[in-house]
């Protein structure tokens, strides 16, 4: 057996099962980074109070606009503003969950479904 090199013929003395399973965590972890940078640039559109008020946010959960239609607010209503204030919390909280939805979604995809779980004891204590 030459050095450096196991009984299985792997650098480093990881058996061949083991390897293989390194790599494929190495590859879902590139594709989880890839994931998280694409979200950055993905956005959700929400729309609430008959698209009185619009929001568009990235899959980081961070908002790139919000757009008030002022066809949909009646400044003369004495309670226009809290109605708009009510529309924009709703809005927001809304354009939060889908995008934390849409986020859960690309990692479960690119984690191939492992995301969240113990991957010691997928690797027998590695």
């Amino acid at each position: 057996m030459s050095k450096g090199r196991s009984r299985h013929g792997i650098p480093g003395g990881i058996p061949g099962g083991q390897a293989n399973m390194l790599k494929q965590i190495q590859k879902m972890q590139q594709d989880m980074a890839t994931a998280q940078e694409q979200l950055a640039e993905e956005t959700v559109e929400v729309s609430v109070g008959g698209a009185a008020v619009t929001i568009v946010i990235t899959g980081h959960q961070r908002v790139r606009s919000i757009t008030i239609n002022p066809e949909a607010v009646d400044t003369q209503d004495p309670e226009w503003l809290a109605d708009l204030q009510d529309l924009l919390v709703a809005a927001i909280n809304q354009a939060i969950e889908k995008s934390q939805t849409m986020a859960a979604q690309r990692m479960e995809q690119a984690s191939g479904g492992l995301a969240g779980m113990d991957l010691g004891s997928l690797l027998g204590g590695l």
